[in-house]
């Protein structure tokens, strides 16, 4: 009969394979066919996501309410502006949309839900106030436009975006901890 002790090596890669099997078990959220998971109602189910799940309806960090959701091919160049910015995950595509709702005091209640959004000329961007993460503004960071600072759950601003360009703003008093966000208009 042999007898193996648990050394510290064996006892190290053994609970790291374990915990990367159960870190992976949860983020079955892709069918891998580059989808989002999400139905879009050929399976029989109707396709909605009502939020039941935690999230607020949208798996792309938006409310759920507007636009195409998926990212674009070939992401703008924003210059590093997204570097220090923790839920950037590409630039949501939303130019099929007449408007388009921003969540501010998204996740952690300091980001801007979806980060940066893609959009037609002419499309009205709507910025809803969460009610998380204390009193918040929208900036432009070239100054074209700029929200009252508010904190209140349901506060709205928008900004209808005419010209094609990259627009990129920030909450002012949250700046220093990466709360940015950007339209890409074409």
């Amino acid at each position: 009969m042999t007898r193996r002790t648990l050394d510290r090596r064996t006892f190290v890669q053994t609970t790291a394979a374990v915990g990367a099997t159960v870190a992976l078990a949860g983020c079955g959220g892709s069918s891998g066919d580059g989808s989002d998971g999400s139905s879009d109602g050929s399976d029989g189910s109707d396709g909605s996501d009502d939020g039941s799940d935690g999230s607020d309806g949208g798996s792309d960090g938006s409310d759920g309410g507007s636009g195409g959701g998926g990212t674009l091919s070939e992401e703008p160049n924003y210059d590093g502006f997204f570097d220090d910015v923790s839920n950037y995950d590409g630039t949501v595509d939303m130019r099929d949309a007449d408007e388009v709702t921003v969540n501010v005091g998204a996740n952690d209640g300091l980001s801007f839900g979806p980060a940066a959004v893609a959009v037609s000329s002419g499309t009205t961007v709507v910025w809803e106030w969460t009610g998380q993460g204390g009193d918040h503004n929208v900036s432009a960071t070239d100054g074209e436009f700029e929200s009252d600072t508010a904190g209140e759950e349901g506060h709205t601003f928008e900004h209808t975006f005419e010209e094609a360009g990259t627009y990129t703003y920030v909450c002012t008093p949250h700046e220093a901890v990466g709360m940015k966000g950007a339209v890409y208009v074409e």
